[in-house]
């Protein structure tokens, strides 16, 4: 099996400025991501799609390949993950031959195991390449959510899940952003990581499922740092 994993990092960020390459931990952002890609066997090649020299210079550093910088109309705020995945597998498959998945990593996950990349993988290769996407519970269950019109509430889904017992709700949940792994004639034909065979692989760790994307968010990830550095 020939898995390709990209790490799309552009250098544009309004919320947090320059978080692929801030500091965590005492390695740049990108370089959790890449660390972790290393350390998977099964991953045959890794790929960085990024539109910024500083960010390239750093995965280098890390032993990465980046043969090129993304082009702008693929590194503004409109421009999706999927058409940046799609830019980077024309130039790779054109390059190096026909892979059998890709599998995107981003960046802003920075705790994500080994482990969680080797089974989704692994989930790939039995189900005859199925999608395969990361989830993990929600904090706040959807029939506890409302909408709000004229200052009126009215719940999000109708009925009377507002009244029941948490731990007596069905279980929900949501993209954690840890990983998709897709062929890439899938990806090429839908436009989505996310098919309607889609299969999850369940995220259990609060702190794996991590997902940095604000401020508040970063300083999340600095006390996970800590904690798991007093655990170990």
């Amino acid at each position: 099996m020939n898995i390709l994993a990209l790490i799309c990092a552009r250098g544009g960020s309004k919320r947090l400025p320059g978080k692929n390459i801030k500091m965590l931990g005492g390695r740049p952002l990108i370089q959790w991501s890449i660390e972790a890609a290393l350390s998977v066997p099964e991953i045959t090649n890794i790929l960085i799609s990024t539109d910024d020299e500083d960010i390239a210079n750093t995965a280098r550093k890390c032993g990465i390949s980046v043969p090129w910088l993304r082009p702008p109309e693929l590194a503004t705020d409109s421009a999706s993950s999927v058409d940046v995945a799609i830019h980077a597998l024309d130039y790779f498959e054109r390059e190096h031959g026909e892979l059998d998945g890709l599998i995107l990593l981003q960046p802003t996950s920075p705790f994500r195991k080994p482990s969680s990349i080797k089974n989704a993988i692994n989930i790939f290769c039995k189900q005859n390449k199925r999608p395969v996407v990361s989830v993990s519970k929600v904090k706040s269950h959807p029939m506890w959510c409302f909408e709000v019109n004229d200052n009126m509430m009215s719940p999000f889904i109708p009925g009377d899940g507002a009244s029941t017992r948490y731990q007596d709700l069905p279980a929900a949940y949501s993209l954690n952003g840890l990983l998709y792994l897709i062929s890439p004639a899938r990806l090429r034909t839908e436009k989505s990581f996310i098919g309607d065979d889609c299969i999850p692989t369940i995220c259990e760790d609060m702190i794996e499922a991590i997902d940095i994307d604000s401020e508040w968010d970063w300083q999340c990830a600095e006390k996970a740092v800590e904690f798991l550095s007093d655990r170990n």
